[in-house]
């Protein structure tokens, strides 16, 4: 799975989490807290959905994410492991 096909499936889902948000203006280095708006509950309902989406799970030991870039990267990473 491409990290631009992650990107993609990722502005799906927070069409769904955030439906105010502007997807134009998600890009990989967007910041989720500070630039997308991305709260705990937001963070916890996008996590679950992309589980889902991917087929995956996130590690409960994982360190937060920062940006839409690194959610897509451990994404691919874990879908191809």
């Amino acid at each position: 799975m491409s990290r631009e096909s992650v990107f993609e499936g990722l502005k799906e889902i927070f069409a769904g989490v955030k439906p105010k948000l502007d997807l134009s203006q998600v890009t990989m280095e967007s910041k989720l807290v500070n630039d997308l708006g991305i709260d705990s509950l937001s963070m916890l309902l996008l996590s679950l959905a992309a589980e889902h989406k991917f087929q995956m799970q996130f590690a409960s030991d994982t360190a937060p994410f920062e940006t839409v870039g690194e959610v897509c990267d451990y994404i691919v990473a874990a879908v191809q492991a």
